[in-house]
């Protein structure tokens, strides 16, 4: 029976790391367990004024590897109260509308979570020969109050930003699933990276930057800074990708992948071609899993930020396979979490100072 990377403590942390809140520009809670956690095994940290946040091993090397994932999950932001007391929202990143009628929600307040309902019309009510889907600006949540007054009173104004509270859990034994592994696993994984190296007392020969970033999910934000200020020579980015063996997916448009078949190696103008290969020769040297994707112009992940900074900056993005992305039943294979672990742990170690990368070598 092979030995799991993943131990209790690990586990500990996932669980508090997926159960705090961090919507997109409200990381900064999330941020402080990561680092806690990261404590023992880098040298030193450093954050930006967004929130960014990045332990460092070897700091004094000149030769810089980034090992990333983003910090942040979507959410909603309240964007009108009406006279019945009811909220209308708007998106912080990708939320999904049609999830979110009978969805218990937590309203993020100045004096703490005021909770609430998305409602939705019941069944009976409903004109069965034309019902209206859920639309962005049709849903809304009830807060319990009679009026605008009430709700101001709750200390709920325009602008609070508005979670789920969906908690971490276990399916049969080796799915986890939970709000926001979009991509909060990113940043567990490339912590655990961390760990390994130091409990395997691996000497680098580069620094490395085990960077999570903030505001990914508008647009690759935090990334784009963070990398300004690194200067990275290589970063390997680790995000979330679809499996496409559930129902109503097209294969065809969406390529294949599926839980429990290893992380997903990407093919895109944004990865430099070496860099992959030597991730790809990594796992096969390592006997690790994997599957490959093609991701025509842009990966949409913070791997094209990262590649078109300073110049370009050889990059590369190995995925995390997830069900039911952007929901709050988000599903991914230990296994594959344990995979994505090793194949960024071994790459690394595969990685000579000085490294370009170049093609004309």
């Amino acid at each position: 029976m092979k030995k799991s990377i993943l131990n209790d403590n690990s586990l500990k942390f996932l669980k508090e790391y997926l159960n705090n809140a961090a919507p997109t520009g409200y990381e900064w809670d999330g941020q402080k367990l990561w680092m806690n956690y990261l404590k023992p095994y880098v040298d030193e940290f450093f954050t930006d004024t967004y929130g960014t946040a990045v332990a460092v091993i070897n700091p004094k090397a000149k030769f810089k590897v980034v090992i990333e994932g983003h910090a942040d999950e979507i959410s909603w932001y309240v964007n009108f109260i009406d006279d019945n007391g009811l909220l209308y929202v708007i998106r912080n990143g990708g939320s999904d509308h049609q999830i979110a009628p009978s969805k218990m929600v937590n309203i993020h307040t100045k004096n703490g979570i005021v909770k609430g309902v998305f409602g939705w019309p019941a069944i009976h009510t409903r004109n069965k020969s034309k019902e209206e889907a859920p639309k962005p600006d049709n849903i809304f949540i009830d807060v319990g109050a009679k009026d605008k007054d009430e709700v101001e009173k709750m200390g709920i104004h325009v602008g609070c930003v508005i979670t789920y509270p969906d908690e971490f859990h276990i399916l049969n034994e080796d799915k986890f699933v939970c709000r926001a592994l979009d991509n909060r696993m990113g940043g567990f994984m490339i912590a655990e990276v961390a760990r390994l190296i130091h409990e395997n007392k691996k000497e680098l020969p580069f620094g490395l930057y085990i960077t999570n970033s903030v505001q990914e999910e508008i647009g690759l934000r935090g990334a784009q800074m963070i990398a300004e200020r690194i200067k990275p020579n290589v970063a390997i980015v680790t995000d979330v990708t679809h499996d496409t063996t559930t129902p109503m997916i097209d294969k065809k448009k969406q390529g294949f992948a599926e839980i429990g078949s290893g992380p997903v190696i990407a093919y895109a103008p944004a990865v430099q071609q070496k860099l992959r290969d030597l991730i790809v020769e990594t796992a096969e040297d390592n006997k690790i899993p994997f599957q490959r994707a093609a991701l025509s112009r842009a990966t949409g992940t913070d791997t094209d930020a990262f590649a078109y900074s300073n110049e370009g900056v050889a990059s590369a993005l190995i995925s995390l396979p997830l069900r039911y992305m952007h929901t709050t039943v988000e599903m991914v294979h230990r296994d594959d979490v344990e995979n994505v672990i090793k194949l960024i742990y071994e790459s690394l170690l595969k990685i000579k100072d000085g490294e370009t990368f170049s093609y004309f070598d």
